[in-house]
């Protein structure tokens, strides 16, 4: 039996990672798969990339980098996501993570026209989602923790919109069957969300947020939190 791969796509602040842990931790924690059955991989540090048959899933990180810098690790990593969906290897790309999986397969990313989504906020299932494996059962509105400037701006062929809000229309797609990109993140707790506006205060007050009205309306997000633990059931991990 495969392991589920967490890509790490890059790494959070140090000194969030010193108190709360990174990327790949609060995946882990939120996948509730035994460690064994995990195997982390920096792609970041173009480090290699297993056969994706090898794999029994595919989990990809958010990053404090841009899709649209196109590095050359990121392209690496896009064209082997490809390799991956062709496979059926069950992958669920995060924030960053999602906006990559949606240019592989021919979307486009850019910088979303009304500036950054932060915090926490409402997300809503779009008619139909429900038949989709991933999000069957989920309340129709469901509260998510977000931070992001970029957005799928163009989804690719064949896509299907599951879930979005006024302001992100892309929240949650499915690009093939058991390919997902969600734009929220389900492995940020309130905690985790409260310390990234703090990390970041002095650019969001030059972006006119208001901290103190972000961080009061930060709440924890049990229901968008339990889509990781959902994904690792579908691949039987």
């Amino acid at each position: 039996m495969g392991h589920i791969a967490i890509i790490e796509a890059g790494r959070t602040f140090p000194p969030m990672a010193a108190q709360l842990g990174d990327f790949s931790d609060w995946m882990a924690a939120g996948l509730k798969v035994d460690c064994d059955r995990l195997q982390v991989i920096p792609a970041f540090t173009d480090a290699a990339l297993p056969a994706p048959q090898s794999l029994q899933g595919v989990v990809i990180s958010g990053s404090h980098a841009m899709v649209t810098d196109a590095c050359s690790w990121m392209e690496r990593l896009a064209d082997w996501l490809v390799e991956v969906v062709e496979a059926s290897v069950p992958v669920l790309g995060v924030c960053f993570g999602h906006q990559l999986l949606a240019r592989a397969l021919g979307g486009e990313v850019g910088y979303h026209p009304r500036g950054r989504e932060i915090g926490t906020v409402g997300v809503q299932l779009q008619t139909g989602a429900g038949n989709d494996p991933l999000f069957a059962g989920v309340a129709s509105t469901f509260g998510a923790q977000v931070f992001h400037a970029q957005s799928v701006t163009q989804l690719p062929p064949g896509a299907k919109v599951l879930a979005g809000n006024d302001f992100e229309p892309h929240h949650a797609v499915a690009y093939r069957e058991y390919a997902w990109g969600v734009q929220f993140h389900p492995e940020f707790d309130a905690r985790i969300m409260r310390s990234y506006i703090a990390q970041d205060a002095g650019a969001l007050l030059d972006d006119g947020f208001d901290i103190g009205t972000l961080l009061a309306g930060v709440q924890e997000t049990p229901i968008s939190a339990g889509l990781l633990a959902r994904f690792a059931r579908l691949t039987g991990a």
